[in-house]
């Protein structure tokens, strides 16, 4: 493909892939209430309250589009990942090529396990943070912030679960073995570890243990798919 065409692809799979966001951030606007109440219970529960607060008279509607096009990016998050793959796909060999549908689905399959991840460790962190204050000072945390830390979160947990897919990948193009991740344990058991560091709000040693074990895992998960798939 000359370099016009290239630019001509990547434009198809930029349209294609805003369009799926824009489809589902409409979708999920008609269900905003619903969205913001799943987001918003972790917290009621961390502070045994029964709703949050807001301070201008505009943020609600500011926080309904900001939820509705988190939760549009989350729903079309398999279409994008399809739309990117398809657009590297012309440069893959035909058998590095026929990997790109079965890593498109587990990339959003560990996406969307992800957020689940992250969802079940809110409430923990919450708690923990929350706790810092004892019994002099009280939470009081607008809508606005907390929904900004608690996207901010569960995204992270779903960005660093994609992580075992590019190690995979990096064994389908031939540029590592399931020998070379054995190895590689104690390196990459230090990048987990600040690299949960670095994508996590929070900073706390808490939430920082619940993103690295998982992640840890699914390195060595990675390790045995490398060597009884691939056979390298």
């Amino acid at each position: 493909m000359t370099l016009m065409e290239h630019l001509g692809e990547l434009r198809t799979r930029l349209v294609k892939a805003l369009v799926a966001v824009g489809v589902t951030t409409v979708f999920s606007f008609f269900f905003y209430q619903a969205i913001l109440d799943v987001l918003a219970q972790p917290y009621l529960n961390a502070v045994e309250g029964d709703r949050l607060v807001f301070f201008q008279p505009t943020e609600a509607f500011s926080l309904a589009l900001r939820v509705s096009l988190w939760s549009g990016l989350v729903l079309a998050s398999p279409v994008v990942i399809y739309q990117v793959w398809r657009f590297v796909g012309p440069a893959l060999t035909p058998r590095e090529r026929r990997y790109v549908a079965p890593l498109s689905g587990v990339l959003a399959v560990l996406f969307v396990g992800g957020i689940v991840a992250g969802y079940l460790a809110l409430p923990l962190t919450l708690r923990l943070l929350i706790g810092f204050g004892g019994d002099v000072l009280e939470p009081t945390i607008g809508a606005d912030f907390y929904l900004r830390f608690a996207m901010r979160f569960l995204l992270a947990f779903g960005i660093a679960f994609e992580f075992p897919v590019f190690l995979f990948t990096s064994a389908v193009l031939g540029l590592t073995t399931s020998a070379k991740l054995r190895t590689w344990r104690r390196y990459a058991l230090t990048a987990i570890i600040v690299g949960s560091a670095l994508l996590t709000p929070g900073g706390d040693p808490l939430t920082l243990l619940l993103l690295s074990v998982p992640l840890y895992v699914l390195y060595e998960v990675t390790i045995l798919a490398v060597r009884f798939v691939l056979k390298k």
